[in-house]
C-alpha cells in the first residue's frame, strides 16, 4: 500500500464497520473488527491505522463478518467498494 492511499483504506474500513453496527449491533461489529490484527483502534472503535499489508487487513475484516453472515455482508459492501473505486473490490 502507498502511503496516498492509507486515507482511502482507513475511510473503507470505518465505513465497513459502521455498516456491520447497523447490521450486527455494534458489539458484535467493533468485536469481529478487533480480531484483525493490524486494526488500530481509538477509543471509540474508530481505525485509526493499519499496520502490515491494508489489503490484506481488509480482506481479514471482510472474511470476519462473513464468517457470521455469509453472502449478505458481500451483497450490502457491494455499495460501499463502489465509491473507492482505487482500492480491489475484495471477493
Amino acid at each position: 500500500m502507498e502511503d496516498k492511499d492509507k486515507p482511502q483504506y482507513l475511510a473503507l474500513i470505518n465505513e465497513i464497520i459502521n455498516k456491520q453496527s447497523i447490521i450486527l449491533g455494534p458489539e458484535i461489529s467493533l468485536l469481529k473488527a478487533k480480531n484483525v490484527s493490524g486494526l488500530v483502534f481509538d477509543g471509540e472503535g474508530k481505525v485509526t491505522d493499519v499496520q502490515g499489508n491494508a489489503e490484506e487487513k481488509l480482506q481479514k475484516l471482510v472474511d470476519q463478518y462473513v464468517e457470521l453472515s455469509g453472502l449478505i455482508v458481500k451483497n450490502a459492501l457491494g455499495s460501499i467498494f463502489a465509491k473507492y473505486p482505487t482500492i480491489k473490490k475484495i471477493q
